[in-house]
């Protein structure tokens, strides 16, 4: 499987360049946990992008929200980049952590492409809430 990522703020200082993408360590939780290496690819090669070793970063306010480090990429505000062999356990190991919804699964063959699971809304996690009345 692929997990696709959109590049939401690129952010550099002397030491590091960390790329903020919309993709968060309860997505895929594997590079945090075990330190797995996932192949990323940029969707659509940037010519026009900053060239550097990136560190690819989600937005939840962890040390461990990571999902690439070290990354060489061309890389715009705005880009999809494409984490691979993402599949076996990403959905199953998500989670809904700082009230995150689950990202969508599509299965794809060919040029054939099915909606397998939708995507969680902020409505879906409410509605397994309820208010305790005393």
């Amino acid at each position: 499987g692929v997990f696709i990522t959109k590049v939401e703020f690129l952010k550099q200082n002397s030491e590091h360049s960390f790329a903020i993408i919309d993709g968060a360590m309860n997505d895929l939780l594997r590079p945090s946990f075990y330190n797995a290496y996932h192949q990323v690819l940029p969707v659509d090669e940037n010519a026009n992008g900053i060239q550097a070793s990136w560190d690819l970063v989600g937005p939840i306010c962890e040390t461990g929200d990571f999902l690439a480090k070290g990354r060489e990429l061309s890389l715009s505000q705005g880009d999809y980049l494409a984490l691979m062999s993402a599949g076996a356990y990403g959905f199953t190991m998500s989670s809904n952590y700082n009230s995150r919804p689950r990202v969508a699964e599509v299965m794809v063959s060919g040029n054939q492409h099915n909606l397998v699971r939708e995507r969680e809304t902020i409505q879906d996690l409410f509605n397994k809430e309820y208010i305790i009345n005393e």
